[in-house]
């Protein structure tokens, strides 16, 4: 299943309030039952749920696609694992580095 967003897309959790970055995504839930039974939201498990890198913070999330919208403020995102991704920002996107 493809995803309407894409790697490297500036988004924001429309329920919890914060922006980050897409670094990777499933076309559908890849969680284990334990996870997902834990999850506050519980949205359905087969559409694409993303990796997402939170602005401002050191944390991740793992977000299903129902929850996320591409933001309006397109402003860098300031998180310590964008150079493992090999994500650069140019003119509000991020896009992943070609390391060939």
């Amino acid at each position: 299943m493809q995803g309407k967003l894409t790697i490297g897309t500036i988004v924001y959790h429309k329920k919890y309030e914060y922006r980050g970055v897409i670094a990777s995504f499933d076309s559908v839930c890849q969680a284990d039952d334990t996870w997902y039974s834990q999850n506050r939201t519980q949205p359905t498990r087969t559409q694409p749920w993303y990796h997402v890198l939170v602005d401002g913070s050191d944390a991740t999330t793992y977000v299903a696609e129902e929850n996320l919208e591409q933001t309006d403020t397109n402003d860098p995102i300031r998180h310590p694992l964008l150079k493992y991704f090999t994500l650069t920002y140019y003119q509000g996107r991020y896009y992943a580095l070609s390391l060939n």
